[in-house]
């Protein structure tokens, strides 16, 4: 994987999946464990510097994480504090493990593995308002890069020929003109258009509404898009996380403050929508994003077009 990408926060599970247990997470084709120690959530390399044991297949005991294969114990900081088969053995500084920093926010668990991180993503603060309520659906495994799959996100010009079984009207397929701010931590941009963002079926109607959608993406994978609703609004985090250079993980919580039907529905249709376009992606060939390579763009692609110069501009070649 490109050094590039290394700085960068990623989420890597959901929290309400991270419990005192060992979970075990891959990242830039980096094995990882996590676990909860009281208050904090501990990141580290999923691999027991004695014999390789995978971690995430031991327990966590008394705020440390135990080998399964030797009973090697590992504090909070990566210190190994016990080897069982010498009890009075103070361990040296040879049986460390790696540890990585690790940040909660959106309903998700994020670590960078860089050893100069860059700052943390703040996006809308309508994560933070008790107004909005928050709703995690499950990751979604992506055989395509994370490239690919953030770009389908930002791609406007796809949801009459994809979403119609969703929210999009097949016959709108006409996309108006936008324009795009550029900096170097990434884009953003407004669509105004009629396609609705109601379900298709709910009943639910705004004629001659325009929906207002606005963009947040920053580099390398995530994204952020606000949906103006006619009564609120509803907040998407598109997060890709790059397991290896042709696959990803998609973490896609979600907040609103208006009235959209229970947990379980919104999962539901977030699900629906995702497996829409979850089809396109895994079916472009290659499956990465060709940062150097030629393809076609029409007007509509202005967002990706900005989005492929700025990984470029980060020394990628493919993403």
């Amino acid at each position: 994987m490109h050094a590039e990408l290394l700085p960068y926060w990623y989420p890597i599970a959901r929290s309400e999946d991270v419990r005192e247990r060992p979970v075990s997470a891959l990242l830039l084709e980096t094995d990882l464990v996590l676990y909860r120690a009281g208050q904090d959530v501990v990141v580290a390399a999923d691999r027991c510097p004695h014999r390789g044991m995978r971690l995430s297949l031991g327990q966590h005991r008394d705020g440390a994480l135990i080998c399964p294969y030797h009973g090697l114990a590992f504090g909070q900081e990566g210190r190994c504090t016990d080897i069982p088969a010498h009890p009075h053995l103070t361990p040296s500084q040879q049986f460390r493990l790696s540890t990585y920093p690790a940040v909660e926010r959106y309903g998700l668990v994020w670590t960078c593995l860089g050893t100069s991180p860059s700052p943390f993503p703040e996006l809308s603060t309508d994560w933070d308002d008790p107004a909005f309520r928050k709703v995690t659906p499950d990751p979604v495994p992506i055989a395509a890069s994370a490239g690919r799959q953030v770009e389908g996100f930002i791609d406007v010009a796809h949801f009459a020929h994809v979403h119609t079984t969703t929210f999009a009207d097949p016959a709108n397929t006409a996309v108006p003109a936008y324009s795009v701010q550029v900096d170097e931590d990434g884009l953003r941009f407004d669509y105004c258009s009629t396609v609705s963002n109601y379900a298709v079926g709910s009943g639910m109607t705004a004629q001659d509404f325009v929906w207002r959608r606005s963009f947040d993406v920053r580099v390398p994978y995530l994204a952020h898009l606000t949906v103006h609703f006619p009564n609120g609004r509803l907040n998407i985090l598109n997060g890709a996380s790059p397991v290896a250079s042709d696959r990803s993980v998609l973490f896609s919580p979600v907040c609103f403050d208006f009235e959209i039907g229970t947990d379980e529905a919104v999962k539901d249709f977030n699900a629906r929508i995702f497996a829409e376009d979850r089809l396109m992606v895994e079916n472009q060939q290659p499956r990465h994003l060709p940062l150097e390579a030629a393809e076609a763009s029409f007007a509509a692609d202005l967002a990706s077009v900005y989005y492929r110069r700025l990984l470029r501009q980060m020394g990628l070649s493919t993403a």
